[in-house]
């Protein structure tokens, strides 16, 4: 039977500097010496200038040669956003549900999501030949289209209806995921997000528990 009240809400989450402070492809460019370039990239993905998926492809294209090895060594690196961390612990102490969807990469936001304790993952996999990154990304981008169906998707498998969903990002890849929850919230968001958005939040994640969409 579920025992959850009325109030129980669904959260998902975007993870790139929203859920992190950085962007992890921007991560293992810079060990790629690609850096600088996939940089540019991606400013103008989130700003809605060119394609997500496009613009997946041409960054993950400069990650060929990488070795595995290399997603230890950037989950090392990896920085919780101010408040994260807080955040999770608030909704996981209600029973609320949490997910997050990436169009990043899963062998980076999958040990991040079990650190947590979310179970609720999905993101972009990185195509991998002999111990080594080929520079093309395993199946389907996890693109704006992609992040709205997922959100929908975990909604079901939580059993919380759509009216009692909330989605938190930072650019133009989740404009379809903010578009089709309850409340979106536009996190240290670029412009095109923050026009789109139920709520702006900036600094730290766990201010977003001041909202209305919050509320017990």
């Amino acid at each position: 039977m579920d025992t959850r009240t009325a109030a129980t809400r669904l959260v998902v989450m975007d993870v790139d500097s929203t859920l992190i402070t950085g962007e992890v492809v921007e991560m293992l460019a810079a060990h790629a010496g690609t850096g600088e370039l996939v940089t540019r990239i991606t400013e103008r993905a989130m700003r809605g200038e060119i394609d997500f998926a496009q613009s997946l492809h041409e960054r993950v294209a400069t990650l060929a040669g990488l070795p595995v090895s290399v997603f230890a060594d950037v989950l090392a690196e990896v920085e919780l956003t101010p408040g994260a961390r807080e955040l999770v612990a608030e909704l996981h102490a209600r029973g609320w549900p949490v997910g997050l969807v990436s169009g990043g990469f899963v062998e980076i936001v999958g040990p991040l999501a079990a650190d947590l304790g979310i179970d609720l993952v999905h993101a972009n996999r990185l195509e991998v030949r002999d111990g080594r990154l080929t520079g093309h990304v395993d199946g389907p981008v996890v693109d704006r289209a992609a992040k709205a169906v997922t959100l929908a998707d975990y909604a079901r498998r939580s059993g919380v209806p759509m009216d009692r969903t909330i989605a938190i990002g930072d650019g133009a890849n989740d404009l379809d995921m903010l578009a089709a929850a309850a409340t979106g919230i536009a996190f240290n968001a670029k412009p095109v997000l923050v026009a789109a958005a139920d709520a702006v939040v900036r600094d730290r994640l766990d201010a977003v528990l001041s909202l209305d969409a919050f509320a017990l």
